[in-house]
């Protein structure tokens, strides 16, 4: 009997954090290492997105690369899939690339976000 994985508490955090970019934005995989305080460690993001669960509500899809593209090899059933969900939320693609000018999100405004809901919350 196959024993099932246990998700780290690392991967966990990064999952949090994708869940915080909001819909029509993206973020690099370094963006959300930031985020999460693993500075220089873009790649654990690539990993953790790399194992997550299908069905885990995670919008993967809004993480790209530092050039602004998908990372994913081109004509694959899950490049194809990540550049249909980001357009159905309004991104638009250049030659294979995202304007992180226009679409990008840093990670300190992601947590200026974050913590601008919660005061909201707080204060109802």
């Amino acid at each position: 009997m196959k024993k099932p994985k246990v998700e780290s508490p690392l991967y966990k955090n990064i999952y949090l954090a994708v869940k915080q970019i909001p819909r029509g934005r993206v973020a690099t995989y370094g963006d959300v290492a930031r985020l999460c305080g693993l500075r220089e460690h873009a790649r654990l993001v690539g990993y953790a997105l790399h194992n997550l669960k299908a069905n885990s509500g995670v919008p993967w899809h809004r993480v790209i690369n530092s050039k602004g593209m998908i990372s994913l090899r081109k004509n694959t059933d899950g490049h194809d899939r990540q550049m249909q969900l980001l357009e159905m939320e309004g991104i638009k693609f250049d030659g294979g690339k995202i304007d992180l000018k226009r679409y990008g999100i840093h990670a300190k405004n992601v947590l200026l976000k974050k913590k601008t809901d919660e005061d909201k919350k707080a204060t109802r």
